[in-house]
């Protein structure tokens, strides 16, 4: 099995280690000679231009941003061959599909999203999102969910539409709360002295600003910007602002307590083992007062 690698950025470069390892040969191809040229050296791998890669390979892997992707399908969809599938890997799912949809006419074409970053060293315990349209992707995306969970990621099937309005919550959200609380955190005096006296809940907090700022803003702009449900989360999430800080202005103390318990009742409906673990240390703490 040759695979060709369409982008020599940071997953393109995860995902040529990853098939490497697999026993697969790779060609990789990219718009920059200088990534090229150190993937190359890095890996030993073949490289080309995005329509040899796509030549001589029996599937193709295009991890470029979604800005790019259209031009990447126009340049590559008349060399596809029957046999071939092509994947893209985009973080947004409903867009990258209508667009090899678009162009590419025959083959086998699947969108799929790995949910994590380049930084993990395997794919043991990852998700991994399959977005198949047409009859012929979805028998190929079980076949190919079957493959990654004998490698042990964690497989999931669902509709483009369904996939974005997911990472809508799953993906939009935390970004936007990290951004605007890293904001808010450098804004509201001596931000070193703060993190150094910190307990445990601001520490996360700052753990998630900082590694949200620290990432590739035009694709977090991206996100932000063509997530379907973005808006009406991130509104949602300011009209609950509203709520808990209208009580806060108001020093109802009484009121916050009962809202905190509707909050903590709910979450023990919808979670069940955030119940478990509530009750067993609830039962721990009972049992030091004791």
């Amino acid at each position: 099995m040759r695979v060709a690698i369409i982008g020599a950025g940071k997953m393109g470069r995860w995902f040529t280690k990853f098939y490497l390892k697999e026993g697969y040969s790779v060609i990789v191809s990219s718009r920059s000679k200088e990534k090229l040229l150190k993937i190359r050296d890095e890996f030993g791998v073949e490289i080309a231009d995005n329509v040899n890669a796509v030549k001589s390979a029996d599937r193709v892997l295009i991890c470029v941003p979604i800005e790019n992707l259209e031009d990447v399908i126009k340049e590559i969809h008349s060399y596809v061959r029957p046999e071939q599938v092509v994947m893209d890997i985009c973080s947004i799912k409903e867009i990258p599909v209508k667009i090899m949809h678009k162009y590419i006419k025959i083959g086998t074409t699947l969108g799929t999203h790995p949910v994590f970053g380049p930084g993990v060293k395997s794919i043991k315990n990852q998700n991994y999102i399959l977005t198949p349209i047409s009859n012929k992707e979805k028998v190929f995306a079980e076949n190919f969910k079957s493959w990654l969970e004998e490698r042990q990621a964690n497989v999931f099937i669902v509709s483009p539409r369904k996939h974005d309005e997911l990472m809508s919550v799953v993906l939009g959200l935390p970004h936007f709360l990290g951004l605007v609380a890293c904001d808010t955190l450098l804004n509201c005096g001596n931000f070193f002295e703060m993190k150094r006296v910190a307990g445990a809940s601001y520490k996360m907090l700052l753990t998630l600003a900082e590694a949200v700022a620290s990432e590739e803003p035009e694709f977090y702009a991206s996100l932000q910007m063509t997530l379907p449900e973005i808006e009406k989360i991130e509104g949602l999430f300011f009209k609950k602002s509203r709520e808990w800080l209208n009580l806060v202005r108001r020093k109802d103390r009484s009121a916050f307590a009962n809202k905190m318990e509707l909050v903590k009742t709910k979450l023990m409906e919808v979670n069940p083992e955030y119940a478990k673990s509530y009750e067993v240390m609830h039962r721990l703490l009972e049992a030091i007062k004791s």
